[in-house]
């Protein structure tokens, strides 16, 4: 396990206004590099990656940093999901305009029986026409004949 050198292509700049850890940079003891990388494991070594400080100073500064952007996510998830809120509401009045104007509007189809088996249906004629229990109909038994050859 010794560095090979590919560390080199995913070395990262030191971020300005925030410690490497907390803008995702994560450290190889072995090639003695801040990379920005997703894995856990070095691409150049192979050894595992430090993804926190060892030092007690700045890993109550990354957790005091964790803790706060924490907080404004969810103060500014709260200020959507209230934005949201409103939107529906507003929405859903107007919705229930138009609603109830369709619903006078429109018509309801009514069901019919059936001559033969009398169910229900929408459409009842087109039912009936290949209805089974109607007699002008002959099932496929009857008109079709077979010749099988001996």
């Amino acid at each position: 396990m010794t560095c090979k050198g590919i560390c080199v292509r995913y070395k990262a700049q030191k971020p300005v206004g925030t410690g490497r850890y907390a803008s995702g940079q994560r450290r190889c003891q072995i090639c003695e590099i801040f990379i920005k990388w997703e894995g856990l494991w070095c691409p150049c070594c192979g050894y595992r990656l430090r993804t926190k400080p060892r030092n007690l100073k700045y890993k109550a500064k990354l957790r005091a940093r964790v803790e706060a952007d924490s907080i404004e996510a969810k103060a500014a998830a709260d200020n959507k999901l209230q934005e949201i809120e409103v939107d529906v509401a507003v929405k859903a009045k107007s919705k229930s305009k138009t609603v109830k104007a369709i619903k006078s509007k429109a018509t309801k189809k009514e069901k019919t029986p059936c001559i033969h088996c009398e169910k229900l249906f929408v459409y009842a004629d087109k039912h009936e026409k290949n209805c089974k229990k109607n007699p002008s109909i002959k099932t496929s038994q009857e008109s079709e004949s077979i010749a099988i050859k001996a």
